[in-house]
């Protein structure tokens, strides 16, 4: 049965059987990870691992996620869709699974029909999983223990020594851990031992994107880190054991987080601190070692990127592109992308509140479609600095109006993200934007229209109300 599917597969999208010598991919993902490396100009942090595997590839600068929330960002790396032509526009946990039209058109179906062998450390959290064909995937998995992480990829390297090979390592860190008992969401600074050297509770201040440098921040914060350099070190190694399986100079190498960190005005939001994520490519043979490329890249690129490194002709028309032409210069290559956009719509089912924002290379537009008729998601994952925003201390500062912004934010949001990266200052009204904001107006919808955005009208909202109402049924199913 697997073996017929394949084949209708392999007709259907006209793929082909690649030699041995296609190239094998390595795609890697930390959960919730934003910018927090040194190779990123991190001040608080050394992530030696990570920065070497910049020094060997490309560094993008600028590079965005879909959706800043973790089912919805993986279904277009799988797919190189926005989520709101996946379907997956909230949690797969929660409920939310992808449209029927999208089942099998992932990058594994695509692979594992070219005669690729396919494996999945982690979690996969795109719905249904059926429909994502791994050969390989060891149950009940810890991804935080970053040395089993290395041996069972060492496994499935040796497994997969007569075949190429496709391994998507997915680490839990950064992501927060919630205990059981206690029902708190925390940061663990140590795992299996990991890191040896914890950096000390208080060490680090508040998010510059939150405001609020308080002992509680603090704490939080600083072993955000420490879950980083775990994540650091488990990627020391991972790319030991492929370089130990004699696969380095022929794996093309991509890693990512899936969106930013799980706090206030970062995850579930359309800020930088949400879409914003590191970016790294190494591909053997064509990227150029130790590049800071200012090409504006999107999550949607990974699978057009894998498509043509792999010889593999793309079978649909996909919202994102090969990074080839970007891996060898650090000006944008001609005829790229001039924008970049991020969208939201669910993360849990409670709080729709969609989204779309656009960036150039120095200003950004976020549109709150639904603005003044509900409000979105305020707390995330247990974040509990919020509350802050409304004390004497924090209640007329910057901090504390743009916290007040993000619990109720109004239609337009307009951001010089060269004088003020943190988002804190909603320039929509000064008169001197004008022509830039109406101009990121035109794109916004043009890209809309292009990527055939079901929430351009209110028939096309009504119907993103009802898939939350069939995901909140198919749970109380369970």
């Amino acid at each position: 049965m697997k073996n017929t599917l394949l084949c209708a597969i392999t007709l259907l999208f006209g793929l082909t059987t690649p030699s041995f010598a296609k190239p094998n991919v390595l795609l890697i993902t930390a959960d919730d990870l934003g910018l927090q490396l040194s190779c990123y100009g991190d001040p608080y942090i050394e992530t030696p691992n990570l920065d070497a595997l910049a020094a060997d590839g490309v560094k993008f600068c600028t590079a965005y996620v879909t959706q800043a929330s973790c089912s919805s960002s993986r279904s277009s790396m799988f797919t190189g869709f926005y989520p709101h032509t996946t379907g997956q526009i909230g949690l797969a946990n929660a409920g939310f699974t992808l449209n029927p039209s999208q089942i099998g058109k992932n990058l594994p179906a695509y692979l594992k029909s070219a005669g690729y062998q396919t494996g999945i450390l982690g979690k996969l959290h795109v719905s249904p999983e059926t429909s994502f064909p791994f050969d390989f995937r060891p149950k009940k998995q810890d991804t935080r223990d970053v040395r089993a992480v290395a041996e069972n990829a060492a496994t499935f390297f040796k497994e997969s020594k007569n075949d190429p090979f496709f391994l998507m390592v997915n680490y839990t860190d950064p992501h927060v851990y919630k205990d059981k008992k206690t029902n708190k969401s925390t940061f663990p600074a140590r795992w299996k031992g990991l890191p040896e050297d914890p950096i000390a509770e208080n060490t680090v201040p508040g998010w510059d994107f939150q405001g609020f440098d308080e002992p509680i921040a603090r704490e939080r914060v600083s072993n955000f880190y420490n879950t980083v350099k775990r994540v650091d070190i488990g990627i020391g190694l991972l790319l030991s054991e492929l370089d130990k399986s004699e696969n380095r100079e022929n794996t093309l190498v991509i890693f990512l987080g899936d969106h930013g960190p799980p706090f206030n005005r970062g995850k579930t939001t359309c800020y930088e601190s949400g879409l914003r994520v590191p970016f790294l490519v190494r591909w053997p043979g064509v990227s150029k070692a130790g590049l800071e490329s200012t090409a504006l890249v999107s999550a949607t690129d990974i699978v057009p990127t894998v498509l043509d490194a792999t010889g593999i002709d793309s079978p649909f028309k996909l919202h994102g592109v090969s990074l080839r032409p970007a891996l060898t210069s650090s000006q944008s290559p001609e005829n790229w992308r001039t924008h970049l956009v991020g969208e939201f719509h669910y993360h849990g089912t409670q709080a729709f509140f969609p989204r779309r924002a656009i960036r150039d290379q120095r200003y950004k537009l976020i549109h709150n479609l639904l603005a003044g008729k509900t409000t979105p998601i305020n707390r995330v994952d247990g974040d509990p600095t919020g509350k802050f925003a409304a004390t004497d201390k924090y209640r007329d500062t910057p901090a504390g109006i743009a916290f007040r912004r993000y619990e109720d934010p109004p239609e337009w949001e307009f951001y010089d993200l060269e004088k003020d990266p943190i988002e804190f200052e909603n320039l929509i009204s000064h008169v001197e934007h004008a022509a830039t904001i109406e101009s990121l107006k035109s794109a916004l919808v043009e890209w809309r229209k292009e990527t055939k955005d079901p929430l351009l009208d209110s028939d096309g909202i009504d119907r993103f109300l009802q898939k939350a109402e069939t995901a909140k049924k198919k749970m109380l199913k369970k």
